[in-house]
């Protein structure tokens, strides 16, 4: 049913998820107007019923007052767009970004719009490709009253209650078990969104952690040669299990105490390439992990999983090489270890 309160949004960045969230707000009634750098995603939504910009005074133009504007940037982008868009607006206009900013740039970034009238919010977007389809959850933070005024896009972006069974003790109202939530003045959704992110690495390094111990569970069956600089495995026998490691991922996902999403994308991943070959191990990080362990640190929160989550992708990408070679060098002048040649 399309929404009862259509709105017009225009949407500044067409990625993966800017073109869906747009698609997402069409699809419910809602009017959007689209501008991205790269004119052909523009074009491309134009096809499908968008109103499109070629440049950001002319998408400024093309929108109904008081403005509704979506960023959805990588964060090093916000800052400087920003710069461009804001002398083009008016008192009364408002700005969300909806990228995976640092909750602190939030703050001095909406007194300084409140100071020309114009409102600020921020919206931590988890959801991914899959959004379009499944709904966004977004974590919102900003005034009351502009997070009320613009509650009918948030409400079409959010997953609504769909078939996730309701909290047996919930007896509170309110948005969050429909998938939005405001969580506070501003940088309080940006901020649930980082730690939301670092819980995710600590999430995605255990159920990886696991299986590829599962995936080693045949080692004893693997000739090991006698070297003084290798631990022999002391109990060959305890490790001799052939496990398909994409079965297990397929079971986990029924009925399991760790059956997520996680567990389901990674069980089609490895339906579609069992040996993971289009993948070399190399992990990025964005930003969120590390600013969660930051406030962790500054709130005096242990964080382990987080934390270590975090440095296992900083190695996935070879920067603890160095630190490697030092260890390497150390064990070969206090003891003549020689390093076992791969």
């Amino acid at each position: 049913m399309a929404t009862d309160r259509p709105m017009q949004l225009g949407m500044v960045g067409l990625g993966r998820m800017g073109s869906n969230l747009v698609r997402r707000l069409m699809r419910d009634g809602h009017h959007g107007v689209a501008y991205d750098v790269n004119a052909g995603a523009v074009k491309q939504l134009e096809g499908e019923g968008a109103t499109g910009a070629g440049s950001l005074a002319d998408f400024v133009a093309k929108l109904d007052k008081p403005r509704a504007i979506w960023l959805m940037l990588p964060a090093g982008v916000v800052g400087p767009t920003l710069d461009q868009l804001v002398p083009l607006l008016e008192p009364g206009d408002a700005v969300i970004d909806g990228g995976n900013s640092y909750y602190r740039d939030d703050i001095p970034r909406a007194k300084q719009l409140a100071a020309m009238q114009i409102q600020y919010l921020d919206c931590g977007t988890s959801g991914g490709v899959w959004g379009l389809e499944r709904g966004y959850c977004l974590m919102i933070g900003g005034e009351t009253e502009a997070v009320q005024r613009l509650d009918p896009i948030f409400k079409t972006i959010a997953p609504g209650t769909g078939s996730v069974e309701p909290t047996p003790s919930r007896t509170r109202g309110g948005t969050a078990s429909e998938g939005y939530l405001h969580c506070g003045p501003n940088g309080a959704g940006h901020f649930v969104k980082m730690v939301h992110n670092g819980v995710e690495y600590g999430m995605m390094a255990a159920i990886a952690e696991g299986l590829s111990i599962i995936k080693h569970a045949n080692v004893g069956k693997v000739k090991q040669d006698p070297d003084a600089e290798t631990t022999p495995l002391r109990d060959p026998w305890a490790y001799q299990y052939d496990i398909d490691v994409a079965e297990v991922a397929e079971v986990w996902r029924r009925g399991s105490v760790v059956s997520s999403w996680l567990v389901d994308l990674i069980a089609e991943a490895f339906a579609r390439t069992p040996d993971l070959h289009p993948y070399t191990g190399r992990v990025s990080d964005s930003g969120e992990g590390r600013w969660t362990v930051l406030a962790a640190v500054d709130e005096a929160v242990p964080a382990p999983v987080i934390t270590d989550s975090l440095y296992e992708r900083f190695d996935s990408r070879g920067l603890g090489e160095f630190t490697g070679k030092i260890l390497s060098a150390m064990r070969s002048e206090f003891g003549g270890h020689a390093e076992r040649k791969q």
